[in-house]
């Protein structure tokens, strides 16, 4: 092992406390997430040349849309870790379910939940769901990448056993040092999911074709989440835990086959229209 470890900067996961109110960075993490995304989406609403025609709804109604979102994000991220990474445990405790303050959201919980608060949405509010979920997906890395952070800051999610000079002894993770794949993913799945998402938006103009953006992001999380998971420690024991396969890249394979068929039909859409 090195002997040039970079120390894990221990940060007190509440905030701020204001009598028996406790703020902790986890939830300001995931607002700040939520905010800059509707800003985001507002913005991309307001910029009429990146669309063929016109924007799928006015900016002002992204108001009522974070608020689905949100709700998609907090309920559907939650129980999907519940269901998906410790039943065994949340049935034996069950009170536990709702200390989501302690951490514990899977992504493709939050993925699927949100997607059908998106679709529910759309269906009130009479605007058409593929731009829609394009909008929400162009903006979704901002909130990874929060996420992702608040992860750090919790010394939850760690990575496998490493000996580079960056490695970190995460508290409640053994003595050992280990790979901070929390910054790994932060990395991949926010900042560069971002940059790649923001190309096809303003480069490539894939907003004017509904299902480019949504699909070149379910690729893309896919392919940075298995990324990410060569670093992260798992859980062996886990049903998906399958020789190479771990049960983040197991639950990301979908994501890319669905990613890949929307980038395909919107290509051939664009083809066949042109």
């Amino acid at each position: 092992m090195s002997l040039f470890l970079l120390p894990y900067p221990v940060i007190d996961p509440i905030a701020l406390e204001v009598g028996p109110v406790s703020i902790r960075w986890y939830g300001l993490a995931y607002m700040t997430g939520l905010l800059l995304g509707w800003l985001y989406i507002r913005k991309l609403l307001a910029s009429a040349k990146l669309w063929s025609t016109k924007p799928p709804m006015e900016p002002q109604q992204s108001d009522d849309l974070i608020l689905w979102a949100t709700i998609g994000v907090v309920a559907g991220g939650r129980l999907g870790y519940v269901l998906f990474y410790e039943p065994a445990f949340f049935f034996a405790n069950p009170l536990k379910i709702f200390a989501v303050w302690e951490g514990g959201m899977a992504f493709h919980g939050g993925l699927i939940a949100t997607g059908l608060a998106i679709y529910l949405f759309s269906r009130r509010n009479d605007v058409p769901a593929l731009p829609v979920i394009d909008l929400v997906a162009a903006a979704t890395p901002i909130g990874l990448f929060f996420g992702r952070i608040a992860n750090f800051i919790n010394a939850e999610l760690v990575g496998r056993l490493s000996d580079m000079p960056w490695a970190m002894v995460f508290p409640g993770a053994g003595l050992l040092p280990r790979h901070p794949s929390q910054l790994y993913e932060a990395c991949l799945e926010g900042i560069v999911l971002f940059a790649v998402l923001r190309y096809f938006t303003h480069a490539r103009k894939a907003l004017a074709h509904p299902g480019l953006v949504t699909g070149v992001f379910l690729a893309g999380y896919g392919v940075a989440r298995t990324l990410g998971e060569i670093f992260r420690d798992y859980d062996p024991a886990h049903v998906f835990t399958i020789g190479p396969f771990t049960a983040g890249i197991v639950y990301s394979i979908p994501m890319v086959l669905i990613g890949w068929y929307l980038i395909r039909r919107a290509v051939r859409a664009t083809s066949v229209t042109a």
